[in-house]
């Protein structure tokens, strides 16, 4: 009988402890959960691929399936296909600086099907951007689009007002924006950088064939067009031809980041990461505490039904 209880005993606590450990498989293991592969927007060129002999829609396919390929392996390429002449196609793709390789090829892999259904399929140049990733291509000889060139621009919501303005929000904004320019030539030459300042999440990435100190031009470009488009908004995502700038300001707090309200420009604290080990570590000790009191308890039950056992 008490062989028995006691076996109650361990499969009561074992169900009492089995949603504690599930919880605590389900912690996020990635910074984001946002979908990488949402449109932003679609450039394509009013002109037709000049292809009486169909070349070109084959180097243009060639081409697709080569950046593809390459993007399940690093997060830029760029390559041209074909042998030169009106037929030849060049093109690139980039995914963001903070993506896996899998999740690099998860978003470029989806570029080549939109084309078709946004673009038409037989255009000379088209560029796509998702919220992850871009791949644009152009025939050999089209025109050059300056690498500062403003393509597409997303502006929010002005700043509040009737006693809730942000106070000096243009200068925090401003530095946070030098940490950007800063962190893109600074980052091992990964031309990519995220941080946050005071309670603004920033973001900048250039091309990957680019320069560090082009690099750094091209943000300051695209900070002057945050400027001039969206003026005093909260968050504004602008896109240049050769690089991509983006802020968005939390009142109470970037989520997932500590205050870096004393750091100075340069130096972001964005700490996602550490949230995640945080969490993880926390809940390990708040299991390891369960499990000495279950096993105090259970030990607990045994005496009790030992003494029983001996009236």
């Amino acid at each position: 009988m008490g062989a028995l209880k006691n076996h109650q005993n361990s499969t009561f606590l074992f169900f009492l402890s089995l949603p504690i450990l599930l919880l605590l498989l389900q912690i996020p293991t990635q910074s984001s959960s946002s979908d990488t592969t949402t449109l932003i927007y679609k450039g394509c060129a009013d002109q037709k691929l000049q292809d009486p002999s169909g070349a070109a829609s084959q180097n243009l396919k060639t081409l697709l399936n080569a950046l593809v390929t390459q993007s399940s392996q690093k997060n830029f390429a760029a390559t041209t296909s074909g042998d030169g002449g009106n037929s030849a196609v060049a093109g690139a793709y980039q995914c963001r600086g903070d993506l896996t390789n899998s999740d690099c090829y998860d978003c470029v892999s989806k570029i080549p099907n939109m084309l078709g259904k946004l673009c038409g399929g037989d255009v000379a140049a088209a560029r796509i951007q998702l919220s992850g990733c871009y791949l644009r291509y152009e025939v050999v000889g089209f025109k050059e689009v300056p690498k500062t060139q403003l393509l597409y621009k997303v502006c929010g919501s002005k700043k509040m007002k009737n006693g809730g303005d942000v106070v000096g929000f243009e200068g925090k904004r401003d530095s946070a924006f030098q940490m950007v320019e800063n962190g893109v030539k600074g980052n091992n030459g990964n031309l990519f950088y995220t941080g946050s300042y005071e309670s603004l999440y920033v973001l900048g990435q250039c091309e990957g064939n680019m320069g560090n100190d082009d690099c750094g031009d091209c943000i300051a470009s695209a900070e002057e067009q945050v400027k001039v488009q969206c003026g005093d908004s909260i968050s504004a995502q602008v896109y240049l031809q050769g690089c991509y700038l983006s802020y968005s300001f939390y009142p109470n707090g970037v989520p997932g980041t500590i205050s870096s309200s004393s750091s100075s420009p340069g130096t972001g604290r964005h700490q996602h990461t550490e949230r995640t080990v945080a969490l993880a570590v926390g809940g390990l000790a708040a299991l390891g505490f369960l499990i000495v009191c279950l096993l105090f308890l259970k030990s607990a039950l045994k005496k009790k039904s030992g003494k029983r056992g001996g009236y």
